[in-house]
C-alpha cells in the first residue's frame, strides 16, 4: 500500500440540502478533504444507478450520495 495514497471520493449532493450546507462550509472557511469532488444535482433521488456504477467504472475509490 501506498504511504500517500489519495482516495478520489465523489459526492452527489442534493441542490437544497448537503450541497448548501457545502457552501455554507466553504463561506465560513471550515476545511473539507480535497479528495471530495462534489457534484451538485437537482434531487439525490433522481440519481440514476447506471451513474454510481459508471463514477466507479472511471475509477472512483468511494462515492456518497446525500440529500
Amino acid at each position: 500500500m501506498q504511504a500517500n495514497f489519495e482516495p478520489v471520493i465523489i459526492g452527489y449532493l442534493c441542490n437544497w440540502c448537503a450541497y448548501a450546507g457545502g457552501d455554507l462550509a466553504g463561506v465560513s472557511r471550515l476545511q473539507y478533504p480535497p479528495a471530495m469532488r462534489a457534484i451538485r444535482v437537482m434531487c439525490t433521488g433522481m440519481v440514476p444507478p447506471e451513474l454510481i456504477v459508471d463514477a466507479f467504472r472511471k475509477g472512483a475509490d468511494g462515492l456518497i450520495v446525500m440529500g
